[in-house]
């Protein structure tokens, strides 16, 4: 008998060996999705700022997702001679899910016409391959609708100059030369400044902090009526123990659902603004994500509401505490000197002597 022999480890018998035995019944993920990767087209804006020719740019990329362990890896092709340092913006890794802890992303959180947040950093998936689509279609999900790639500004306004025109984004640039050199210009909302300027309507609104001093602060908002701007004032009380912050906005239109990106071309949706139909008393009204009570007004504007839009303004009554007055009693009278010299111990901690009373003294 040789050693090795796999006779000699089973008493001389050995099983016949069957096709079955080195295939698993169930693929690993490793061995299923072998070689499959996912291909998505992206883009995401940079900011520019002190640059005259533009104020954004865009960055295209391609975001490559493995099925084999889920992986992603972000790259950005090199464009000759652009000046800006590109390549590979992701190194293979996992993304975890924003706002959840210790879970990961998967190929079924992605789809087209999604923000992806990769770190802080949005991506805007837009396209993907052939590959793609048919793995989609054949577990069944949605990938949404494809889009295309917004325009570059830096591009059109490259070649209005090499057509020697001038950009759109310099008439406000000539418009300010114009009023310069005592020209003029036509004015949007010049009809409604000269029908309201001055004409403010003021509310009283109340917010309930619930940060780490928390209690309720109070603030008056006026709205402006020339040209739709709102602020709103802190209403500062003696002895409050706060610091005094008078301006908690300072005048500006105030957006419903502010859109928080500072990239210009992200704004796929437009801003609704507040209007005076909008503020009424006992309603809510949000500021920057706090949620603040509107619970009064001024008689101006009470009468503005009943004559221009027949709308009566009902103040909403508030709960108020009762007062926390301390009374200190006088203490009685000990013998010592007059009641006059002692009384001064009692109003002043560095003592006068008492004023004499003349008319006292003469009867």
């Amino acid at each position: 008998m040789r050693l090795g022999d796999p006779q000699a480890l089973t008493g001389g018998q050995s099983r016949p060996k069957q096709e079955n035995d080195a295939i698993p019944k169930v693929a690993p993920k490793w061995l299923k999705h072998d070689r499959q990767v996912l291909n998505f087209k992206a883009y995401f804006l940079e900011p520019v700022v002190e640059d005259p020719n533009e104020n954004y740019r865009v960055r295209k990329c391609i975001i490559y997702f493995y099925l084999d362990d889920d992986t992603f890896h972000i790259i950005e092709p090199k464009v000759e001679n652009s000046g800006i340092p590109q390549g590979i913006f992701l190194k293979r890794a996992k993304l975890p899910k924003p706002g959840v802890k210790g879970e990961f992303l998967d190929w079924c959180d992605l789809k087209l016409g999604m923000n992806l947040d990769v770190y802080s950093r949005f991506f805007r998936i837009v396209d993907c391959d052939d590959f793609t689509k048919s793995f989609y279609a054949n577990e069944g999900v949605d990938i949404g609708v494809a889009e295309s790639f917004p325009d570059d500004p830096f591009a059109h306004t490259r070649k209005m100059i090499n057509m020697k025109q001038n950009p759109p984004d310099l008439a406000e640039h000539k418009n300010y030369i114009e009023v310069q050199l005592k020209g003029g210009r036509p004015n949007k909302n010049l009809k409604s400044f000269l029908d309201n300027d001055r004409n403010v309507l003021s509310f009283k609104i109340k917010w309930d902090d619930t940060s780490y001093d928390g209690g309720e602060k109070f603030y008056t908002l006026n709205y402006f009526l020339s040209d739709n701007s709102v602020e709103v004032k802190e209403i500062n009380t003696q002895n409050s123990g706060r610091f005094s912050f008078p301006m908690l906005l300072k005048r500006q239109k105030l957006a419903k659902s502010p859109i928080l990106t500072h990239y210009p071309g992200m704004s796929l949706r437009t801003e609704e603004y507040y209007k005076p139909e909008d503020i009424k008393c006992g309603d809510m009204i949000t500021i920057y994500g706090r949620e603040c009570l509107i619970y009064d007004c001024d008689d101006h504007t009470k009468a503005w509401y009943q004559e221009r839009l027949g709308l009566w303004q009902t103040p909403v009554p508030l709960r108020k505490d009762a007062p926390s007055v301390q009374y200190q009693p006088v203490p009685s009278y000990n013998g010592f000197g007059t009641e006059e010299d002692s009384m001064t111990s009692v109003k002043s901690l560095k003592q006068k002597a008492p004023s004499k009373d003349m008319k006292k003294m003469f009867k």
